[in-house]
């Protein structure tokens, strides 16, 4: 099975546009922003980097808590519906058109949020430990990290019929039929990265981070229990040292 080397999920942000906060997994936004506020320690004022933002639901939650936020995400077409959601509300946040591979912060933020594959789980198997390094140096020393990947044991777990699992990367391989905003289908392939809790552990520890965690959850549902077969995502809890 090849990934595509390319942005490949800009034409699926594109298709969907705004539809895709009709999916049920962005439902939890408010439990899921509640979780990272207390695992991580959080007060209103500091300053959060949400990698991979998308059309910027977590962003916009924090924002409306009083919480400083950059969003960064590689589909313009998510950005604008990030900045228009922004704007309606009279919120301050920015956000910016920009690759996760391409991250330069150098202990900017308080914490760094990376939730559901945020860019990072759609990189083809590719550049996971320099994007690690890369958000570990975004955060200020003594800042957290929160960052959900799809569970390897969930994908193998509960693979379907017409669905590929490439163990040499990691990726899953689907083929789903997206509706738009006007209701019209079409299929698309998608490629998401999976990995297991120890993958995650140790692409941390490499990147400087300390106090790893990794729990298992669900979207809108995010609690402390360890990773499972029947939890779909892994969510990484770890915080800068003094090392990297």
């Amino acid at each position: 099975m090849e990934t595509p080397s390319g942005p490949w999920f800009n034409a699926l942000a594109s298709y969907l546009g705004p539809a895709y906060l009709r999916n049920a997994f962005t439902y939890g936004t408010v439990q899921e922003v509640d979780f990272i506020i207390e695992i991580l320690g959080l007060k209103p004022g500091m300053n959060v980097l949400d990698v991979g933002c998308g059309p910027g639901r977590h962003s916009l939650e924090l924002s409306r808590r009083g919480y400083e936020v950059v969003g960064v995400d590689l589909s313009p077409e998510f950005i604008s519906l990030a900045r228009e959601s922004a704007s309606s509300e009279s919120l301050d946040i920015e956000f910016q058109v920009l690759d996760v591979r391409e991250l330069a912060f150098e202990e900017k933020f308080d914490a760094v949020i990376c939730l559901c594959q945020g860019g990072f789980g759609l990189l083809g198997g590719d550049d996971d430990a320099d994007v690690f390094l890369r958000v570990s140096r975004a955060v200020k020393r003594g800042g957290g990290v929160a960052l959900s990947a799809f569970s390897s044991y969930f994908a193998l777990h509960h693979l379907e019929a017409g669905e590929e699992f490439d163990p040499r990367v990691g990726v899953l391989h689907e083929v789903s039929n997206l509706r738009n905003i006007d209701g019209v289908e079409a299929p698309f392939d998608l490629w998401t990265t999976c990995f297991t809790s120890r993958e995650l552990l140790l692409l941390g520890e490499a990147a400087g981070l300390s106090n790893a965690v990794t729990y298992g959850c669900t979207p809108g549902d995010y609690g402390i229990r360890p990773p499972a077969l029947d939890r779909p995502e892994i969510l990484f809890v770890a915080s800068r040292g003094s090392g990297l």
